[in-house]
C-alpha cells in the first residue's frame, strides 16, 4: 500500500531535474583543455551541459557552461557539449582562463 501511494505522488510531483550524470564521462583534449560533458536530466530530456579544465601555473582552473539546447538521449547531449565546448575554447582563445578565477560560469 506504501508504495502504492509513493508512486501515486510522484506522479503528481512534477519532473525531477538531475544536475549531475550517472557516471562522468572521459575528458576529450581541446588546445590544452580537458572537456567534460555533463548534460543534465529533465524530465525525459537532457539539456546540453558541461566544464572546460586546463591547468594553469600548477592550479587547475574550470569553466563551466550550461546552454539551452534540448537533447532525447543523453549520448547526443554529450556529443553536442564537446562540440559547444570546443567553439567556446576557440572563440575566446586564451582570454578564457586569462582573469585566474578558479572556477566560473563560461
Amino acid at each position: 500500500m506504501a508504495s502504492f501511494l509513493s508512486s501515486l505522488l510522484s506522479m503528481f510531483s512534477g519532473p525531477k531535474s538531475e544536475t549531475a550524470p550517472a557516471r562522468e564521462a572521459e575528458p576529450q583534449m581541446h588546445a590544452e583543455c580537458r572537456i567534460y560533458p555533463a548534460p543534465i536530466k529533465e524530465g525525459s530530456q537532457f539539456r546540453l551541459a558541461g566544464r572546460i579544465e586546463k591547468e594553469v601555473a600548477g592550479e587547475t582552473l574550470v569553466r563551466t557552461f550550461v546552454r539551452a539546447d534540448m537533447f532525447t538521449s543523453a549520448e547526443d547531449a554529450s556529443e553536442y557539449a564537446v562540440r559547444k565546448a570546443q567553439q567556446i575554447i576557440d572563440q575566446n582563445g586564451a582570454s578564457l582562463f586569462s582573469d585566474g578565477a578558479v572556477s566560473r560560469s563560461a
